[in-house]
This record gives structure tokens, C-alpha cells and sequence, in this order.
């Protein structure tokens, strides 16, 4: 039975595109896992959306992946991660993780000097889902938070390496280097695309917290703990499904992933 579980694809969903970055970590990390990624493309973003509608909408993803025989769910979206987490813990009888979690455990860890950078969505500051588990964790950290929405927006149109997407982030990087962060978490699937640009702006010494890296570490743990590591080598596969234009989201997956994808399948999430 466990081993017929183990062989059981693992579900992970995010409002749009910013997942497959997590998803590329998990498969690095992972590669005997089946995976299903869902992108929720006819509602993104979901950052405007009030708790309310974020909840509905993951429970409705969580619904339509369970359906599917997943063994655990990862909820790539930070947005849904600070919003939603205990309500699909709570409906769901298979292990559900966030994004939140395993970034500040990492950063907390790590951090010299108690001074925590978080850089992500305006939902996702706003929520204090990161703040409040620090402090939790450790009241002691001092945490200095920068909201950046305009950094999706040029991810998705490919500026990578334009002087402008420098520019903007040194302005959403200039407080936290006044507070001197020596860790700083990167709270959105967006940014590992721009660590290089992290990197050359807050300099080598500070430490960068890759939200996308870190769950998957701790998928792999919760899986290994639960029994429910797929050791076989033939079984991996990738299935992408999305609410609306699979076109545009397999031409997005492509700058995400590095490669291109096969087959993205519409689906209907409101019936």
C-alpha cells in the first residue's frame, strides 16, 4: 500500500507562472517524483485578491488535484501560502506545505548579525506571515521588509539583465542595506531569475534565502519522514495544467524552466 502511495504524483499550484521555479528545484532534488503543476492563469494575481477569494480559489485547485490521486500538495504561491495554508491543512487528509515555512527556519538559522531582509509581493509583506514566524521563531531578530511590485511584471517580460531592472531594484534594495542585513529572503517565485542582480547589488555577504530551494529541501524531508519517497526511476512525469491561455504560459514556462513544455492542458476550475 505504502508503496503504491509512494508512486503517487505530488500536486503544487500557484496563481501563474512564478511556481515553475519550484518546481524546477523540486525536480532537481527529486527526480523519481511524478509532478502536477497547476497555474492559476484566468485569475492571476492573486496579490489584489482579498483572503476570502484566495482561500475559495486554493480550495477549489486543491479539489481538482485530489481528484487527480496527488500524495501531498505544495502551494508554490506566497500569496496563497500566508493565506490559505491552515484551511487546506485542515480539509485535506495528505501532507500540504507553504513556501513560508522553510525559508525563515533556513534564515533564522543562518543569520550572524539578527538582522532579517524579506523582499516579495505587496500581499505577501502585507500579510506578516514571514514577520510574525520569525519573531515567533526568534523575538529577538530585527526584520526590515520592502514590498516590490513592479519586479514580477519585468521578470515576465524577460528583462533579466536590463540596466532599468538594476535600477529599480537598487531603489527596493537601498533599506535594506541601510539596516544591514546579513540575510535577506527572497519572498517571491519571481526572484531566483534576478539573484544575480541580488547578488552584485547587496554584495557576496549577504546571504540570499531562495524560497524555491528551501521547500524543496523540506519536501524531500517530509516525504522521506512519511514514507512516501518514490525510489523508483521509471515512473517520473510532468503534467501541467492551466485555468486560461495555455499558449502564454508555455511561452513563460520556457524562460522558468529553461525548456520547453510538451503539452499544457485547460482546465475549468469554477465548475
Amino acid at each position: 500500500m505504502e508503496k503504491n502511495r509512494a508512486n503517487q504524483p505530488i500536486g503544487m499550484f500557484d496563481s501563474g507562472v512564478g511556481g515553475l521555479t519550484l518546481l524546477k528545484s523540486i525536480k532537481n532534488l527529486l527526480p523519481n517524483e511524478r509532478l502536477i503543476y497547476l497555474g492559476d492563469t484566468a485569475r492571476v494575481p492573486y496579490g489584489t485578491k482579498s483572503p476570502k477569494v484566495i482561500r475559495k480559489f486554493s480550495l477549489q485547485i486543491a479539489g481538482f488535484l485530489e481528484k487527480l490521486g496527488i500524495k501531498a500538495l505544495v502551494v508554490a504561491c506566497h500569496t496563497a501560502s500566508s493565506t490559505a495554508l491552515s484551511d487546506l491543512k485542515e480539509k485535506m487528509t495528505i501532507p500540504v506545505i507553504g513556501v513560508i515555512e522553510p525559508a525563515v527556519k533556513k534564515a533564522v538559522n543562518i543569520t550572524k548579525n539578527k538582522n532579517i531582509g524579506i523582499i516579495g509581493t505587496r500581499t505577501t509583506i502585507n500579510s506578516g506571515s514571514y514577520q510574525s514566524l520569525i519573531q515567533k521563531i526568534d523575538p529577538r531578530i530585527s526584520i526590515t521588509t520592502v514590498a516590490a511590485p513592479i519586479l514580477v511584471p519585468l521578470v515576465e517580460e524577460g528583462w533579466l539583465n536590463k540596466e532599468a531592472t538594476r535600477m529599480i531594484l537598487r531603489e527596493y534594495l537601498a533599506p535594506l542595506k541601510k539596516q544591514q542585513v546579513d540575510t535577506l529572503i527572497l519572498g517571491c517565485t519571481h526572484y531566483p531569475l534576478l539573484r544575480h542582480l541580488f547578488t552584485e547589488e547587496m554584495g557576496q555577504s549577504v546571504a540570499l534565502v531562495d524560497t524555491s530551494t528551501e521547500t524543496a529541501i523540506y519536501l524531500k524531508e517530509l516525504l522521506k519522514e512519511k514514507s512516501l519517497l518514490n525510489n523508483s526511476t521509471t515512473s517520473h512525469d510532468y503534467s501541467f495544467y492551466v485555468s486560461d491561455d495555455p499558449e502564454k504560459f508555455s511561452k513563460l514556462a520556457q524562460l522558468f524552466l529553461g525548456e520547453k513544455l510538451e503539452t499544457v492542458k485547460s482546465v475549468s476550475l469554477e465548475e
